[in-house]
This record gives C-alpha cells, structure tokens and sequence, in this order.
C-alpha cells in the first residue's frame, strides 16, 4: 500500500484506503481493524496522502508527507512513543526534532496530533508504506519484474 491509496476525510478519524471511484463519489475502506466500508460524495473532503504537506520556512514552502513520515520511521522504528493525548509541548518537540524548520505559526498541535495518529496507524497495520518509492518511479519498478 502507498500513499497514493490512502485518504482521509475530514469529519470522519482515521485513515481509509481507496477502493475505486464510483457514480456517488468515492468507495473508502477504514483501516482499522472494523474494515468498514463507505461512500463519500463528491462534497466531502477528501485528502489523499500523498498530497499533503506541512508548512516549513523552507525556499519550497513545505515538505510532503511521505517525506516527513520516512523521517520519522527512520528515525523511531514504528514506535514514537506518542499518542492524540500527548501534551501539546511533546508533540511541538517532537515535530521540531523531525522537521526542524516546519512553521510553527501554521502548523496546529491538532495538525501534529494527526500526523501521529496516522503514523502509528500506518506503522503498525502498512509499515511497508514507508518504504515504497515515489509515485513517479513506481512504473519502471513494476516493467522491470
């Protein structure tokens, strides 16, 4: 699984993985444990992955995801030790340990609190999500098996 295939949506926890379009929107399936299945229409809000980013004073603006996500796999091994009820100075540090230069004005401690979420998430149900290569590179992967 990449990041490619998993959305979240907001207003609902969690993380789902696409399944495919359909007339009424998209099929989404939870990654919990629970499998649920559900429909979201074409007024929901719906991110995929790996096209978020967060905010940095870098020259670029931000940094995707995916990036920060290795970074913290690298770095921790699928245990940060943190959880959405660590308090809101843990989870500041721990960002600024990870992505040094993030923008603290526009990245939330909520924003921090999801990324944990789902990184503890995805560390323990699609550890190999990490490791994937970019989306760009993945076809000349696949042509060379």
């Amino acid at each position: 699984m990449n990041f490619g295939e998993i959305a979240a949506v907001a207003g609902k926890g969690g993380l789902f993985k696409v399944l495919k379009p359909s007339k009424a929107g998209v099929i989404l399936e939870s990654l919990d444990d629970k499998k649920t299945k559900l429909v979201v229409g074409a007024d929901a809000r719906v991110s995929i992955l790996s096209e978020i980013s967060i905010y940095t004073h870098t020259q670029e603006g931000s940094t995707p995801l995916i990036e920060v996500m290795r970074k913290i796999h690298e770095e921790f091994e699928g245990d940060t030790g943190l959880d959405k009820n660590s308090d809101g100075e843990e989870l500041k540090s721990f960002l600024k340990h990870i992505l040094p230069d993030y923008d603290e004005d526009r990245v939330y401690v909520s924003d921090i609190k999801k990324l944990v979420t789902w990184y503890n998430l995805l560390a323990k149900i699609a550890p190999e999500s990490f490791m994937e290569q970019p989306a760009d590179e993945a076809p000349e992967e696949k042509e060379a098996e």
